[in-house]
């Protein structure tokens, strides 16, 4: 799923820049192109990490942390209100900045995930929070749809990463986002009014730019893991490594 660059003459600052000029009456006719827009930033995914030899969660071994922040910063409200899973008082917090058209994302959030929230989020030990870190338009279009969705959030995010393919970088991502957003009950009129609300568009990008100035996010996944920052799309057994001695 590799896209061509927006031009090799550009910083990524450049890039960001340009794009954060795109007012959100113009997603619409970004999404709409043949692809030369939609897939003109091309998003940074992390590096993967190394996969861990076939092997039990306690045996695998244990990520190096490329970072730390200040978790009382990094949980300070933002722009827009956090979308959480999994209780408060959990002993370990996880958060992720993801963009909706990164590949690594959508690869974490198809194989990783899901046993990451049975074994931790849903029993009690681990709460997970989704920033949103979009390098395109079309990244930016998929976010305000899944805010738009309001309760319905995350499963909007699980079936865009899950879709991906059939939106990102097609002829016409508009009308291939509208057909999955008609299935999470938009209409036309719905639709257009989410992807047209320049506060909202503002907000999604001051999540961005703030995890870019505050938190050194420069890629996607980013994982910061009770403090320590982890970059790339993990297995759950390298998840679990980190996590299990936090307990």
């Amino acid at each position: 799923m590799n896209r061509p660059s927006f031009g090799k003459s550009l910083s990524r600052r450049n890039v960001l820049s340009s794009l954060a000029a795109i007012p959100a009456v113009a997603l619409l006719a970004a999404c709409s192109d043949s692809g030369e827009q939609a897939k003109a930033a091309d998003v940074k995914p992390a590096d993967p990490a190394t996969p861990a030899k076939p092997a039990t969660p306690a045996a695998a071994k244990v990520p190096e942390a490329q970072g730390t922040v200040d978790m009382a910063e990094l949980l300070k409200p933002g722009a827009l209100p956090d979308k959480q899973l999994g209780k408060d008082d959990a002993k370990v917090t996880i958060v992720e900045y993801a963009s909706m058209t990164c590949p690594h994302c959508a690869h974490f959030a198809e194989t990783t995930f899901p046993e990451l929230k049975t074994k931790y989020i849903d029993t009690g030990k681990a709460r997970y929070i989704l920033r949103e870190f979009p390098f395109d338009p079309s990244a930016e279009a998929g976010f305000m749809l899944a805010r738009c969705s309001k309760d319905n959030y995350f499963p909007m995010v699980d079936v865009l990463f899950r879709q991906q393919a059939n939106w990102v970088g097609v002829q016409n991502t508009k009308d291939a986002l509208l057909q999955i957003s008609k299935l999470a009950g938009f209409t036309q009129e719905s639709f257009e009014a989410c992807l047209t609300d320049q506060k909202l568009l503002d907000d999604v990008r001051s999540v961005q730019k703030r995890g870019a100035n505050e938190f050194k996010v420069d890629s996607t996944p980013t994982f910061f893991i009770n403090g320590k920052t982890y970059k790339g799309a993990m297995s759950i057994e390298e998840m679990s490594a980190i996590i299990d001695p936090l307990l």
